[in-house]
């Protein structure tokens, strides 16, 4: 096992990761632009370090949960983490960022000895807490076989292809998550509208050919009213968007996911961004004058 391993990102998803790194014996060394977010894993065993360079350092392993493709970048190039690993080092980048900035990066890194892989998740920061994400990962077979051991500590992952190859499997989960939230919420909706329980709809329809997780976990959260973020509106929107524009790198038409991206952008101009992205029953309540 690699005893050592850095993250850079303690967020609302890499604390509760970076927690489990902890509680499975690694020596982990940390680091968040914030430090105070950070601060917890210390009295865990974790070291808490001043920059994203120092917590790489000597690290074999360092996995990354950080903002944006852009945020990756400047951590690994401007901030100095890229240098500061040794030839060897397996950087995974758990972010959710462009293929293309996947790709990027992988080559970029192997010019220094370093390895990568692009591996996005998916299960939110419940899936984190519990250690059940759904891990899809791009790179060579033998970096991923490499990394077993640290991925089974935040869930189940497939590999999927080749550098780039992980985001485009989380572009593909996030078109789907996106578009059911909004057909979830339209038909709970219109059948309010038209005087049925909502809360009875969606346990009539559950068990069906409607049924999914969306309609049992996000079907619940609008039937409560429940909106406070898990997943926010405004990272949706990100993701529906680096969707679009790989869509339109490699000519793919994608009209469905065209329609949410606008009504998402929508929801965000009204306001809505911080909401959970569920929170699209809310932008589509108020077209109704369902508030």
């Amino acid at each position: 096992m690699t005893d050592r391993i850095a993250i850079l990102g303690t967020g609302a998803m890499g604390l509760p990761m970076a927690r489990r790194l902890c509680e499975a014996g690694f020596e982990v060394h940390a680091w968040n632009r914030t430090r105070e977010k950070a601060a917890p894993l210390e009295a865990l065993g974790a070291r808490v370090h001043a920059t994203a360079a120092e917590a790489a350092r000597s690290a074999p392993m360092v996995v990354s949960m950080l903002e944006s493709g852009s945020v990756v970048a400047d951590v690994l190039f401007a901030q100095g983490a890229a240098a500061a690993m040794a030839p060897g080092t397996l950087f995974i980048d758990m972010a959710s960022i462009a293929p293309r900035e996947a790709r990027d990066h992988a080559a970029r890194l192997a010019e220094t000895g370093v390895s990568h892989l692009d591996a996005p998740v998916s299960g939110g920061t419940v899936g984190a807490e519990a250690g059940t994400l759904a891990i899809m990962v791009g790179g060579k077979p033998s970096d991923f076989e490499r990394a077993q051991h640290v991925l089974k500590v935040f869930g189940r992952a497939t590999h999927v292809g080749p550098h780039g190859s992980g985001q485009l499997a989380k572009l593909a989960n996030q078109m789907i998550v996106g578009v059911t939230i909004g057909a979830v919420a339209e038909a709970l909706l219109l059948c309010a509208k038209g005087g049925a329980d909502m809360a009875k709809v969606r346990e009539a329809i559950a068990g069906g050919f409607a049924d999914s997780r969306v309609l049992q976990l996000h079907g619940d959260r609008m039937v409560r009213r429940d909106f406070a973020p898990r997943a926010r509106m405004s990272v949706q929107l990100k993701d529906m968007r680096n969707a679009l524009a790989t869509a339109e790198e490699i000519g793919f038409d994608a009209p469905i996911t065209a329609l949410l991206e606008r009504l998402y952008g929508e929801s965000i101009e009204h306001g809505l961004q911080d909401l959970d992205h569920s929170g699209l029953f809310v932008e589509l309540a108020s077209r109704n004058a369902m508030q």
